[in-house]
């Protein structure tokens, strides 16, 4: 059974750093892309970044451009985000996402997701 599970939030100061971890088992094939979504209360789902199984090459939201790093550990099977420079508005609920298949990650929010992991809460306070 294909399972992601993200960890790691928390409530932090604004100015600030977390990382989130995603972990992952049972995709059936070597080429996939993990993303990161975030919804804020009354806000629409925001697609955050991506990034690729086998190149690891990754996409940012402008909204997060510069602040934000994705990288990954094949053999941990984890992706990970780090959150620097943290500002209220990156208050949300965060997921993990895969999409299965060979994409580049800025398609990545293009595609229906193929599997969804559960959410993990970033709280950051001014």
């Amino acid at each position: 059974d294909v399972q992601l599970q993200a960890s790691g939030g928390g409530l932090v100061q604004a100015g600030g750093s977390l990382r989130l971890s995603c972990e992952y088992s049972g995709f059936a094939v070597k080429d996939y892309a993990i993303g990161w979504f975030r919804q804020a209360p009354g806000k629409e789902r925001e697609g955050v970044s991506s990034i690729t199984s086998v190149e690891g090459t990754t996409y940012y939201a402008d909204s997060v451009k510069g602040r934000f790093t994705t990288s990954r550990v094949n053999d941990k099977n984890t992706v990970y985000l780090q959150m620097t420079n943290l500002t209220p508005e990156d208050t949300a609920v965060y997921y993990c996402a895969v999409v299965l298949g060979w994409i580049t990650p800025e398609k990545f929010f293009d595609y229906e997701v193929d599997y969804w992991g559960q959410e993990t809460q970033v709280t950051v306070s001014s």
